[in-house]
């Protein structure tokens, strides 16, 4: 068997990552991005014409690189292509796993490689069935849940404890701004819900803590489950987190476990992306657009500077950030594995790398 390391090969020039991921995350709108992203992975190895083991992981590496740079926001994407990779380390490092015999070269494990990334994916896409099954139970006959829109997972969640015949319970649901990604999954899911009979009220932000004395419990999605047990999430998820411990309210999180990150944030800024957030101005946007008082060159600003921050900001969506939801206001971890404590993160995340 072939396991000889060479020059790395370069993609195919007719293989394009980014329009194959887009392509596959439009195909099926409830797909999320690490699945999308994996996917696109296993269709680059499927495209390409390695020829080693070493060919193969530095070609998976730089695709990943690439995907990683085509979008504002790459720390759920991150989280699925860097598990993928550690499985695929993994399975190659395991040669009894492969079941090849001693005249097998390496067109054997390249097609078991295909055959387990898509083994893989599989596995990835029930994950949400497995959280809705066994997250159900978590709600009460009665109860009223808080959560903010855009998860799909936390709509699968609600929409198979509508399909209990024993259970009635209410839903209060945190609209994301008209502008934002998240806002046609949240409308998405509502319909769904009062289809199946839930009374559903939708509020904006701003009227959460008005409304958590009706609240029995949060339930919230994310987009990482990070090393010491917090989440990273839309924005509005911390503030959540805050007023829900406020009035002593349970917060879990339902995640599927490739949204497990490798990343250790302290604080809201530790996060390694760039999003326009707080941006200090000294004009608003419509004098900018009119060409009024706009700082010219070396007055007052450091020109190259402020140049060099927009074109790092280009592409983000202040409606679509993210913020950190520390593990102090985590009640637990909804998986499909079953429920973690947020101090049982890194724990897991040792199971998964070594």
């Amino acid at each position: 068997m072939d396991f000889a390391t060479s020059a790395p090969e370069t993609p195919l020039a007719d293989f394009d990552i980014v329009s194959t991921y887009r392509s596959i995350l439009q195909s099926d709108g409830e797909l999320t991005m690490p699945v999308a992203a994996i996917e696109a992975l296993v269709e680059a190895i499927a495209h390409s014409s390695v020829s080693t083991v070493a060919e193969t992981l530095a070609l998976l590496e730089r695709h990943t690189e690439v995907l990683k740079a085509s979008i504002p926001n790459p720390i759920s994407l991150s989280a699925g292509t860097d598990l993928f990779q550690r499985y695929l380390v993994t399975t190659l490092n395991r040669p009894a796993s492969l079941n090849l015999g001693p005249g097998d070269d390496f067109r054997a494990v390249r097609n078991h490689l295909l055959s387990n990334g898509r083994l893989f994916v599989e596995r990835a896409k029930a994950s949400r069935d497995k959280i809705a099954s066994f997250g159900k139970h978590f709600i009460r006959d009665g109860a009223t849940v808080l959560t903010n829109g855009g998860s799909r997972v936390v709509g699968a969640l609600l929409r198979r404890a509508a399909e209990s015949s024993t259970m009635r319970f209410k839903v209060i649901y945190v609209l994301s701004p008209s502008s934002s990604t998240d806002s046609t999954e949240g409308h998405h899911t509502v319909a769904d819900l009062r289809a199946h009979n839930v009374p559903v009220a939708t509020i904006p932000d701003s009227a959460v803590a008005y409304s958590l004395g009706k609240v029995d419990m949060v339930i919230v999605g994310a987009e990482g489950v990070v090393e010491n047990g917090g989440i990273i999430s839309r924005m509005g998820t911390y503030q959540l987190g805050m007023l829900a411990k406020s009035k002593g309210k349970p917060f879990y999180v339902v995640a599927e476990s490739h949204k497990f990150v490798r990343l250790y944030p302290l604080s809201q800024f530790d996060l390694p992306i760039e999003q326009k957030v707080l941006d200090f101005k000294v004009t608003d946007d419509a004098a900018e657009t009119r060409g009024e008082s706009v700082p010219a060159e070396g007055e007052g600003v450091d020109y190259l500077s402020s140049k060099k921050i927009k074109s790092k900001c280009s592409g983000s969506n202040v409606d679509d950030a993210v913020d950190f939801t520390p593990p102090d206001l985590i009640s637990g971890i909804i998986t499909e594995s079953g429920v973690l404590t947020p101090s049982a993160v890194s724990e897991e995340l040792i199971k998964i790398w070594f």
